[in-house]
């Protein structure tokens, strides 16, 4: 057993030498063909060094800006008149189509004018009554006056034709007046619009008795242009605004009874007509605390309906030297609204600002910053990569479009990135 011990190992020792040699000659190998490439690789990095990253920055510039309120608000008809039948009988014929446009004078319903054709007639009757009364009675007390002066007659008997005959031309006047009642009531029989509008559906049909008893609504016509706008303001609101104004902070718009107002429909358009304010209640709603306001929008193709929600854009005042920012630069916290500011050496630096309303989903600046100071909008997540203090590249932000494109800007920030590693890959493939 020992002998057998010992020549094993004299047999079996040439072959792990050799298996052991060209096991290391290909490490050796693969160690050698990628040093060079890490080398180059680190060299690389180290000489070009990773290259500024690009954000998208604005310009602060002061000027005059609106301080524009959003508020909610609801349509509501200029005009509305309610068609009723004035004369009673049975309803014949509707003259109009239901939801179309009408004139003032229009005709819209026809009642059946004969029975108001009879009373004119016999009002007309009554009163060529009462004219030949009247006429008979003048003549008689013509032919006492000169009797009574030759004593042919007694005083009396003159008397008592004299009131007979203004009593016969007292009758005239009011059969003449009921003739003028019966003429006016045989003309309710065309029922007309009393004002230019829209009108609605048709209350009643064909057949149906109206005007017994009272009024029927027969149908309802709406003047939607002009339309009124009522919306509702915080009173709050309305006292932090004025005491503003008046310590000068704020500038006063065109005017507070000329005040200009757009509309933002349920949608979420812009509906492309100015209005204007018309006045401002003058109490506060103690149930709500709301003061009512009311504007007027014109409405010339009729787009707009009475009783439609809408979010009013008003107006009210004006911010001297105020600075607008993107919504998006301003990080709101409960410690204060902060923005970053890109320095002429491209280091960054948080600033703390006081902001205003928004407007156009931009904020308005009243301190904070100064005019001609670069406000980073856009690049905060490349930052996110890059080491604390790094410095970058401040480029113009452009605004992205509607159709959700994204800047000009963006792309070439993003397409600078693969160019090194093209470029070290190249010498490795020559290799």
């Amino acid at each position: 057993m020992p002998l057998l011990h010992v020549s094993r190992p004299s047999f079996l020792s040439p072959r792990l030498a050799t298996v052991a040699a060209v096991v290391l000659l290909v490490i050796a190998g693969c160690s050698k063909s990628d040093a060079p490439a890490g080398a180059g690789a680190a060299g690389g990095g180290g000489g070009g060094g990773h290259p500024a990253p690009e954000v998208g920055v604005i310009v602060a510039a002061p000027g005059d800006v609106g301080l524009v309120t959003e508020l909610p608000g609801r349509l509501e008809a200029s005009r509305v008149a309610q068609v009723r039948a004035r004369a009673a009988g049975i309803l014949l014929k509707r003259e109009f189509r239901e939801g179309s446009d009408v004139k003032a004078g229009q005709l819209l319903f026809r009642i059946d004018p004969a029975p108001l054709v009879a009373a004119t007639q016999n009002a007309q009757a009554a009163l060529a009554r009462s004219e030949a009364n009247a006429a008979q009675a003048k003549a008689l007390a013509d032919r006492y006056k000169p009797l009574v002066e030759a004593n042919a007659v007694s005083k009396q008997e003159y008397v008592n034709a004299v009131a007979s005959q203004k009593t016969a031309e007292a009758d005239v006047a009011a059969s003449r007046a009921a003739l003028q009642t019966a003429k006016i009531n045989q003309g309710y029989a065309d029922v007309t619009s009393p004002i230019s509008g829209r009108i609605g559906r048709a209350l009643v049909t064909e057949g149906a008795l109206v005007g017994q008893g009272d009024a029927t609504e027969l149908a309802v016509v709406q003047q939607i242009n002009p339309l009124y706008v009522n919306f509702t303001q915080s009173a709050s609101d309305v006292l932090k605004l004025r005491r503003a104004v008046a310590a000068g902070q704020y500038k006063r718009a065109s005017g507070e009874d000329a005040a200009s107002i757009r509309l933002v429909l349920e949608d979420g358009t812009d509906y492309g007509q100015d209005g204007k304010l018309l006045f401002s209640d003058l109490t506060v709603d103690a149930t709500t605390g709301q003061v009512t306001l009311r504007a007027e929008i014109p409405n010339p193709k009729g787009e707009l309906l009475p009783g439609l929600y809408v979010r009013v854009k008003l107006e009210q005042a004006q911010v001297s030297n105020a600075i607008t920012v993107p919504q998006q630069a301003v990080t709101r916290t409960q410690q204060g609204d902060h923005l970053t500011v890109v320095g002429a050496d491209g280091k960054l630096s948080q600033r703390t600002v006081k902001i205003s309303a928004a407007k156009d989903n931009q904020w308005v600046v009243l301190e904070g910053l100064k005019a001609g100071e670069q406000v980073m909008v856009d690049g905060f997540q490349r930052l996110q990569m890059m080491p604390p203090g790094t410095p970058v590249k401040a480029v113009p932000w452009t605004k992205p479009n509607p159709n959700g494109a994204a800047p000009a800007a963006a792309p070439a920030a993003s397409g600078a990135a693969p160019a090194p590693q093209k470029a070290a890959s190249a010498p490795a493939e020559k290799k």
